[in-house]
């Protein structure tokens, strides 16, 4: 294969994970890991490369995965028929490969850890790959996957420290509330086929008032829970100052404007609301929680 070809199908691959949406979770698992590092007192370079090899195999694994179940359903979605395993452009079997090479790169991963996350690696697959099953029999699939970035904070924090804690548990329980919450907003754009071909979703099943209404609640209560975290932290953790809580303000405006940009009968803006303003939302909250500890 020629560089030009190798360059082109590495970013056919990196299409087909979506890894720019990496930017959701990725700087909830260095929060994570700067609250470990504040916990044990060393900071270890080698290990927060292993932190961040762990969560771009585990999400690619995930969405190969995910695009690999969903074949014959995103040929049929005019607004998925152009992805790469439907317009041929990555063979089924090649994106397989592709899942099984990233689960086992995962699981090697945290050996070098440390051994809880080293046993705890296969229930962290089973999540994340399951969630790709949950759209065909419960409308509950955007928990699932709420629950699965969920594992970025809690999961870092256990790498460093090889034990929970309360705040690295409520940082989790943030991210599985937002990631739900959005991710229902997103799902609002496929109502009307997943209806139709029989898939469950929470549009699906209230319509997209009531799925709104339920979106709107969960990033109330995230908000919530996300203030406690940010409160407990502070308390335990001498090294913050009032940076993180401009942080928490700065995610709950963008968490709150989301909203105002989605109607029920005015999906236009989806996208916007969907990665511009989360991802902006998950990068300025890490971004100055973090340059708060270290700056």
């Amino acid at each position: 294969m020629s560089v030009i070809g190798f360059g082109q199908q590495f970013k056919s691959y990196l299409s087909l994970v979506k890894f720019s949406h990496t930017i959701f979770a990725l700087p909830f698992a260095l929060v994570g890991f700067t609250l470990g590092t504040l916990e044990t007192g060393v900071f270890n370079s080698q290990l927060l490369l292993l932190v961040i090899l762990c969560m771009v195999f585990a999400r690619s694994a995930a969405m190969a995965f995910n695009r690999y179940l969903d074949r014959d359903i995103d040929v049929q979605n005019p607004r998925t028929k152009v992805r790469e395993i439907p317009a041929g452009v990555i063979s089924a079997r090649s994106a397989l490969y592709f899942v099984i090479g990233n689960s086992l790169l995962f699981w090697l991963t945290t050996w070098f850890i440390n051994p809880l996350c080293f046993a705890l690696a296969p229930v962290a697959l089973l999540v994340v790959l399951g969630y790709s099953y949950t759209k065909r029999f419960t409308s509950w699939c955007h928990f699932v996957l709420g629950l699965g970035l969920a594992l970025a904070p809690v999961g870092a924090f256990l790498a460093v420290t090889g034990y929970f804690s309360v705040v690295s548990v409520l940082y989790g329980a943030v991210v599985l509330l937002w990631v739900s919450g959005f991710d229902i907003i997103y799902a609002l754009q496929d109502r009307d086929f997943d209806e139709g071909l029989g898939l469950q979703s929470i549009p699906v099943a209230l319509g997209r008032v009531g799925a709104l209404r339920l979106s709107n609640g969960l990033h109330m209560v995230c908000g919530l829970l996300l203030l406690c975290a940010v409160y407990l932290q502070g308390g335990s953790y001498h090294a913050f100052d009032w940076l993180h809580w401009l942080a928490a303000a700065i995610f709950l405006l963008l968490l709150g404007y989301q909203h105002t940009l989605v109607k029920p009968d005015d999906l236009s803006k989806i996208n916007i609301a969907f990665f511009t303003t989360n991802g902006l939302a998950s990068l300025v909250f890490g971004g100055l929680l973090i340059l708060d500890v270290w700056v």
